[in-house]
């Protein structure tokens, strides 16, 4: 098995691409050891005490090293790490009941209470996110939550190697900012959420 790897537009952060799919639906973002608990292999990468953050996309794992550590020592670890868990096909989450899980209501997570009377141009802004945004920030290492829609403004959070990236405020912007503005007028702000 051979894992390749790409540097994302965050120094940060590298993009390890095990050529097999990491998850079938959604994303994941471990922000801590603690987090990582949920994940074999995310606490693994964790374990190596240089990493900060942990994310995994559709067929993609990024990993962003705390501030003054060097990617030269640790890229073998991690690659060692990804190597044992494909190879292995152990499972990317811990095994548990779904008893102590609850599931949150669809507006928890939002920033601002949104208006029914927007509910065309949220749909709008979403079909944009999910169709030209999402797949662009992926190419880089990380993905981007919808956080909510009033008054004109846009609430965006950026995950993997995007949420710490020097550029992200650049990409949010000059990039996402504007083409929301150009395909739905309505849009007059983007924001990091």
């Amino acid at each position: 098995m051979f894992i390749e790897t790409e540097t994302t537009p965050n120094p940060a952060s590298l993009k390890f691409l095990p050529g097999q799919q990491v998850m079938a639906q959604g994303t994941r973002e471990f922000a801590s050891p603690e987090a990582a608990e949920a994940s074999p292999l995310a606490q693994a990468i964790f374990d190596t005490g240089e990493v900060v953050n942990v994310f995994f996309g559709g067929d993609f794992v990024t990993v962003t090293v705390a501030p003054g550590a060097s990617w030269s020592d640790l890229k073998p670890q991690v690659l060692a790490i990804l190597l044992d868990h494909f190879v292995a096909q152990a499972p990317l989450f811990t095994p548990g009941s779904a008893g102590g899980i609850a599931v949150p209501p669809e507006d928890e997570g939002m920033l601002v209470e949104e208006r029914e009377e927007d509910g065309d141009i949220i749909a709008q802004i979403n079909e944009l996110l999910e169709t030209r945004v999402r797949p662009a920030v992926a190419g880089d290492g990380g993905d981007i939550q919808y956080r909510g829609y009033r008054d004109g403004v846009v609430h965006l959070q950026m995950q993997g190697a995007c949420s710490g990236c020097p550029s992200s405020t650049a990409t949010l912007k000059h990039g996402i900012e504007g083409l929301l503005k150009h395909y739905v007028p309505e849009v007059v702000e983007v924001r990091a959420a």
